[in-house]
């Protein structure tokens, strides 16, 4: 089976991450789900963004990347929203990255290297009308890295939701949480 290292959102490491991760655990994977807020949980997302604004985005960064140091180097990165920021970067430039999913956001692939790196399968999840991933730029990242890697998705579920994927949060779509569980789920068996 696969060794996940998870990333959370800008609300913490939320029951509803936590959930996310028990449930990749019951399928049969291992997880790490390191706290990058120290305990600190938010229960909206202007809240949480708050807080990582005061502490500044590059230490979270950072902690993302030591989280990394003594976990072996053939694992799966995966993020939700602001933890995409170091779930990715870890799969451009950590060497033996079996993967990466990338949730409610992705970085312009410039940001960690000249291009996304080969026999590094990813997939990226977002909705369609979402402000954040959709108005920011994260969409058009995701459609530029989808047309230059050789194993690349990108899976749209209709709706306006950030962080719709954890149950925890009042933008949580139980449908769509549903598919894109499915949908990591197969990757990840994929990779095994």
């Amino acid at each position: 089976m696969a060794e996940v290292l998870l990333f959370h959102h800008a609300c913490g490491l939320t029951a509803g991450v936590r959930e996310f991760a028990a449930t990749l655990e019951a399928a049969g994977h291992t997880v790490h789900a390191p706290d990058l807020y120290d305990g600190h949980v938010f229960d909206n997302l202007p809240d949480g963004v708050a807080y990582a604004e005061k502490a500044g985005f590059g230490t979270f960064a950072e902690r993302g990347r030591a989280a990394a140091l003594d976990l072996p180097a053939g694992l799966v990165y995966v993020g939700f929203s602001l933890g995409v920021m170091s779930a990715q970067s870890l799969a451009q430039t950590r060497a033996g990255a079996r993967g990466a999913v990338l949730i409610d956001a992705c970085v312009p692939v410039a940001e960690f290297g000249e291009a996304w790196p080969q026999g590094v399968p990813v997939q990226v999840h977002g909705m369609e009308a979402d402000e954040i991933f959709a108005g920011e730029g994260d969409l058009d990242a995701a459609r530029a890295l989808v047309g230059s890697a050789a194993d690349a998705e990108l899976f749209l579920y209709p709706g306006d939701r950030h962080n719709f994927a954890d149950p925890s949060l009042p933008s949580y779509d139980r449908a769509a949480a549903g598919l894109l569980t499915e949908r990591v789920l197969a990757f990840l068996d994929r990779l095994t």
